[in-house]
């Protein structure tokens, strides 16, 4: 089963598109640092940009999912674009695509652990690392501003949020729960003139 960004439609997915998905989630997890939301930038570049896959409305649906619901974000993400694509198996083998190399590195590093715990080099190379990742996920958000902050509740639910999580220490997950919400009561009062708008003009 394979949807396309653009209108929707479904279409079976056979050996050839199921292990280009898993090679796919599989470079993702190699080049991802710094964990779940580091891999936006990356998913735009190979799921918007090169492929067409979505769009960034829709790579934000899939994070802000993957981020209010139980697990690992990058492991959600996965297993729901894994899904769109194809179905069952699509979700098994880009969730299986993206963790890989994470097991296969951390293995390794454990067996040589004791030796590189304390090098210098090692400390210093990992700063380096953290850095990037600072810097991706900066680009990330600025390249997604226009999809997250396009109507006035949007900035307000932003604002509210980054205070909320920032100055006053609240639990992320209580933040976003709260954010679903009032997403939900935004919606709702939105959606409410134009119903009794609609009802008004069938009762005329």
């Amino acid at each position: 089963m394979e949807k396309n960004a653009q209108n929707g439609k479904t279409e079976k997915a056979g050996v050839k598109e199921l292990l280009g998905l898993f090679a796919l989630f599989f470079k993702i997890g190699l080049v991802t640092f710094g964990g779940g939301l580091a891999m936006l930038p990356i998913l735009e570049r190979e799921l918007v940009e090169k492929r067409g896959w979505a769009t960034k409305e829709r790579m934000m649906d899939y994070f802000a999912i993957g981020q209010s619901t139980p697990g690992i974000i990058a492991v959600n993400v996965a297993t729901f674009i894994g899904f769109e694509r194809g179905g069952f198996l699509g979700a098994l083998l880009a969730t299986t695509g993206v963790v890989a190399p994470s097991i296969i590195i951390i293995s390794i590093i454990a067996i040589f652990l004791a030796g590189f715990s304390d090098n210098v080099y090692v400390k210093k190379a990992l700063t380096g690392v953290n850095i990037a990742v600072a810097a991706l996920l900066a680009k990330a958000v600025w390249s997604f501003r226009s999809v997250i902050l396009k109507s006035p509740v949007s900035v307000l639910l932003f604002a509210i949020s980054f205070v909320l999580i920032v100055v006053f220490k609240i639990n992320t997950a209580l933040v976003v729960l709260g954010s679903i919400v009032l997403g939900i009561i935004f919606y709702v009062l939105k959606r409410k003139p134009k119903i009794e708008a609609g009802t008004k003009n069938d009762a005329d």
